[in-house]
């Protein structure tokens, strides 16, 4: 009897999910100026990233306290638009918030 394993188009099969690969991902970072305010800070947390208020406020007293701090981790894409978004509110309403990417 011939095992369903022993076919060639298994083996295709498993070589090319043994190819596939994750995508990159990326932190997405806020980072700590004089300027803008902890509300609006974690305004952003919560409108951008849809952190709950307490981890919105966590977040947001780890970047006041470190410099840095990471608002979640995503695809290039995802984290780009984010990024972007963070970017054109803080604008929008005066603050120089700076909101980064990098590599995880």
């Amino acid at each position: 009897m011939v095992s369903p394993f022993d076919r060639p188009e298994f083996e295709e099969e498993t070589e090319l999910e043994d190819e596939l690969q994750e995508p990159p991902r990326y932190k997405v970072l806020l980072h700590n100026d004089d300027y803008t305010t902890m509300e609006f800070v974690v305004y952003v947390l919560k409108s951008v990233f849809g952190k709950a208020e307490p981890e919105a406020v966590q977040i947001m007293l780890h970047v006041h306290r470190n410099g840095v701090g990471v608002c979640g981790i995503f695809t290039a894409e995802v984290a780009e638009t984010k990024v972007e978004k963070v970017r054109h509110m803080a604008r929008s309403e005066g603050y120089p918030l700076k909101c980064t990417m990098e590599e995880v």
